[in-house]
């Protein structure tokens, strides 16, 4: 209803304009309104005006609702923050408008359209620019900005572990599949020897996987690399022109780009560093510090804190006492180890 009103002033608008103007030149010219043909002319230009504002309203119309909706909708789906860095970007902007403006006030007949011009340019521009750079922290290390983006090499996808990791959320930012490393696994899958080629079509396979199933983009770029280079060291530059670090697991690679200055992810010391801190069977030292809650237990800890408990170990209070590991508990507040005195001997140190 609100449209087609809108549309209707539009035409009245027209209409009312198109009457002035044909009656101001009627006058300026010294002919006769009141004539038939005046009449007529100014009927004929009134109702010619409304038609054209018409169909220029009815546009702008549909546009300026399309656009509130656009706005609406942007408005909706911004959070508070981003309105305060869009409400800083547009200050921004109209100042530096409003300083040209000085100067463009000064201009006969074009100084003012182009003081409205630049403040709409310039604020427009302001909250874009802000807008666009929302997800940046100004407080944050510039080193640390760098290597937000993972490379992937070809051992690293061809290992396959990197999609659980990518899919369990412990790796941040970006992952870049340089294009060299995707031909290097498309010559993998298309070699004559089959431990190859499976290794190949393995690779191509979780890397297909990482796109579609992993919960941080993942990149294919580009590069315009000298392709008679080995692909480690390619792989080397473009971490160094992208800033980014390499995820691997490739030792040789680890160790070349460690004395080169390049930031690296080793998924084997990463594999390594999860091993559980005690399996079952394995044998250890521990001092009793403690009786347990169920009779003859000690309790002792070891050096990161896990609580040892050892069966009929209570009367070897401050003592360290050779054991074996029967089971490990691992629940949500820590790491608990069940063990055993050694069947063989019994070996306490006062």
């Amino acid at each position: 209803m609100l449209e087609k009103a809108l549309k209707y002033t539009f035409a009245i608008v027209g209409g009312i304009t198109g009457y002035t103007v044909t009656r101001f030149v009627f006058v300026r010219a010294g002919l006769n309104l009141n004539s038939f043909v005046g009449i007529g002319i100014i009927a004929i230009a009134s109702v010619t005006f409304g038609a054209l504002m018409l169909i220029i309203g009815s546009k702008t119309v549909s546009f300026a609702v399309i656009s509130v909706e656009k706005v609406e909708k942007l408005l909706l789906s911004l959070t508070l923050y981003e309105l305060m860095i869009c409400a800083g970007g547009l200050i921004a902007g109209l100042i530096v408008a409003n300083l040209l403006s000085v100067a463009f006030m000064r201009i006969q007949i074009i100084g003012i359209p182009l003081t409205i011009i630049t403040n709409i340019l310039f604020g427009s521009l302001g909250v874009f620019l802000a807008l666009s750079k929302r997800n940046e922290n100004i407080l944050e290390d510039k080193k640390r900005q760098g290597f937000i983006r993972k490379i992937l090499d070809t051992s690293a996808i061809i290992d396959g572990r990197i999609l659980d990791i990518c899919r369990t959320g412990f790796i941040e930012g970006e992952i870049i599949i340089p294009d060299f490393v995707l031909e290097e696994l498309r010559h993998l899958a298309d070699s004559q020897e089959d431990l190859i080629r499976t290794k190949g079509r393995r690779g191509l396979d979780v890397l297909n996987s990482l796109k579609n199933d992993s919960q941080i983009p993942v990149k294919i770029n580009k590069t315009k690399y000298d392709s008679s280079i080995e692909v480690d060291e390619r792989l080397m530059q473009f971490a160094k022109d992208e800033k980014a670090c390499i995820i691997t697991n490739d030792y040789n690679l680890n160790k070349v780009a460690s004395i080169a200055g390049i930031s690296i992810l080793n998924i084997n010391d990463l594999s390594n560093a999860l091993k559980p801190l005690a399996v079952s069977g394995e044998e250890m030292t521990v001092k009793i510090v403690k009786e347990g809650k169920e009779n003859g237990q000690g309790v002792g800890y070891l050096d990161d804190g896990t609580m040892v408990v050892v069966e009929g170990a209570c009367e070897y209070k401050g003592c360290e006492v050779d054991v074996i590991v029967t089971s490990v508990l691992q629940t949500s507040a820590g790491r608990m180890i069940f063990a055993k005195f050694k069947t063989t001997s019994l070996s306490v140190v006062k």
